[in-house]
């Protein structure tokens, strides 16, 4: 069974940037879909951004524009670039195999002055 491990969150500055990472371990990392999810306080956990394995690309609305997904099947990692962040962009964000239900424990994003 896969393990997906966060990496990257962190305080950052309304306007600032982060990038966050999601590590795989185990096999056939490149043939499955991936996708991160956030969870703000008080509020249901919500899709951000999902890649394919062609490396096709699905945005919320909230998020088009400032942030971006890649991967590196090479490396067994996802990435989720985030750029304009917002004080509503807190979060605490996941990594997830949708294919097989795999989650990571989460990394907190807090975005604040």
């Amino acid at each position: 069974q896969a393990q997906l491990v966060e990496s990257g969150g962190g305080l950052v500055q309304p306007g600032g940037s982060l990038r966050l990472s999601c590590t795989a371990s185990g096999s056939s990392f490149s043939i499955y879909p991936m996708a991160w999810h956030r969870q703000a306080p008080g509020k249901a956990r919500e899709l951000v951004a999902s890649i394919t394995r062609l490396r096709n690309t699905n945005y919320a609305d909230s998020v088009k524009g400032r942030f971006t997904i890649s991967r590196n099947n090479a490396k067994n990692t996802v990435y989720l670039q985030m750029n304009g962040l917002k004080p509503e962009d807190t979060a605490v964000y996941y990594c997830n195999d949708p294919a097989r239900g795999y989650w990571g424990n989460g990394t907190l994003v807090t975005v604040s002055s």
